[in-house]
């Protein structure tokens, strides 16, 4: 077989699953020329929560990083991680929004989309497939990995070979929790090479530590592309680490071909950063310990933590326990959703809910009922009718692609960011994060023309720029 091919996370997830996707763009760049020459596949460097953090905490364009990372990787591909409907957001977008966030991401630089759906409904994949194919990018269709009674290799099989037809030019394999086990990575790597004709790719956490040997067995089964992190941003609820991967590959015939040499350079580079984290907290220790209940409870690390800041506002942080097992009774409850970025929030919470009130779903969440509704799309497992009509009471779920009730949004948000629009790209930073965005475009305009928030400069005068 080929050499196995290494993408690098450092730059996205890495970070976004230690340090709260708190790296700035400025601590990125002294570094991507060297990144540059490694010989990466691909640098994942934009999408996931990368976005949102960017607004919302470190006062930066989340499209001007991704020029200025494009301007200095001439020769590697950028990668980004795209939620389907939902894109960046936690909601699903109509469909002339989600096409044009496409175009733009393709315009500044991504070359390799990664489109995955949080219910595995390929309905949601199908405007931003067919988008990114218009485009000229590559898409790489991804499915949520999980386990349970509805899921094993025939049901991601099934679902990579509806994902070819739709047009992916590579496979994912989403294990958001390091839920995937070395053996069943083997056997479900051999699955998905005897039913597709493309290239697979494998990304998993070291949540549960076991990531480095699921790597390993996946790659003795045929995977041609895996998902590591630089050692200082490694580990814990990241990737496995680069370095290790490669020297364990090195003079087999699955050898990368990458230089320890060039990516010790690397690793030097991020070292500081990664203890400067650590002093400051952004890094919490408690990520970076192996955590077994990720198998047993399927919680992927940033819902645990999310779990125990809950608990800990309501004064219950000793209800951990019950709140873990009611996340398995949840989620069967809902049709076995896989837990990913929004339904891990979403079944975690309901969990919390229904430990705290001492009475399961006395007080359901609207995100919770969106998902019986339909809202999300068509769950992995039926949900029962009888507790569909108790959440939803006399309505009725709806059986089309969510995305087909929703009416062109671009027109009505081009008027709503007018005031504020310094760039083609900002209409889509409003819509994704309406509240956020008019505030980082608030401190631009003070910080370029000294405006304040209504429009007025420091003698008082009115302006619209």
């Amino acid at each position: 077989m080929p050499n196995v091919k290494i993408c690098e996370t450092v730059l996205r997830d890495a970070h976004q699953s230690l340090a709260a996707t708190r790296m700035t763009t400025e601590e990125m760049l002294p570094i991507v020329e060297e990144m540059d020459k490694v010989g990466y596949y691909a640098l994942e460097a934009w999408g996931g929560a990368t976005f949102d953090s960017c607004l919302r905490y470190l006062n930066e364009d989340p499209w001007d990083r991704l020029r200025k990372i494009r301007d200095k990787a001439k020769n590697t591909k950028l990668q980004m991680l795209f939620r389907g409907q939902n894109i960046l957001g936690y909601r699903h977008y109509a469909d002339d929004v989600v096409e044009y966030f496409v175009q733009k991401s393709i315009a500044n630089g991504i070359d390799v989309l990664r489109i995955f759906d949080a219910v595995n409904d390929p309905r949601n994949l199908k405007t931003a497939i067919n988008a990114t194919k218009k485009e000229g990018g590559h898409v790489q269709a991804a499915f949520s990995y999980t386990t349970g009674p509805v899921f094993g290799n025939e049901y991601f099989a099934r679902f990579a070979k509806e994902l070819e037809e739709m047009g992916a030019d590579s496979i994912c394999i989403k294990d958001m929790s390091g839920l995937l086990t070395p053996y069943a990575a083997y056997d479900l790597v051999k699955a998905l090479k005897e039913t597709v004709k493309l290239p697979i790719q494998l990304h998993t956490h070291y949540t549960s530590g076991l990531a480095s040997m699921t790597l390993l067995k996946a790659i003795e089964a045929g995977v041609d592309i895996i998902d590591t992190a630089i050692s200082p941003l490694a580990m814990g609820t990241s990737q496995a680490p680069t370095e290790a991967l490669v020297a364990t590959l090195k003079g087999t015939e699955y050898d990368t071909g990458l230089d320890l040499a060039k990516l010790d350079k690397i690793s030097r580079y991020f070292a500081p950063i990664r203890e400067r984290y650590l002093t400051s907290g952004l890094i919490d220790p408690k990520v970076l310990k192996v955590d077994v209940n990720a198998l047993l409870y399927q919680v992927p690390g940033g819902m645990l933590s999310n779990l125990v800041s809950q608990l800990k506002a309501a004064g219950k942080s000793e209800l951990l326990q019950e709140v873990l097992e009611e996340v398995p009774r949840v989620r069967a409850d809902a049709g076995y959703v896989p837990l990913v970025t929004p339904t891990s929030q979403i079944v975690g919470t309901q969990a919390v809910f229904n430990v705290l009130t001492g009475e399961r779903y006395k007080q359901v969440t609207k995100e919770f009922r969106g998902i019986i509704h339909g809202d999300y799309g068509k769950t992995p497992a039926p949900i029962d009718p009888a507790f569909t009509k108790a959440i939803l009471k006399d309505e009725q779920p709806i059986t089309c692609r969510p995305a087909d009730l929703i009416e062109p949004e671009l027109a009505s948000l081009r008027e709503k960011v007018k005031l504020y629009e310094e760039q083609e790209e900002d209409v889509l930073s409003f819509a994704l994060f309406e509240q956020v965005a008019t505030k980082f475009f608030e401190n631009r305009r003070a910080a370029k023309y000294g405006i304040d928030a209504a429009g007025c400069d420091a003698e008082g005068k009115t302006h619209i720029v």
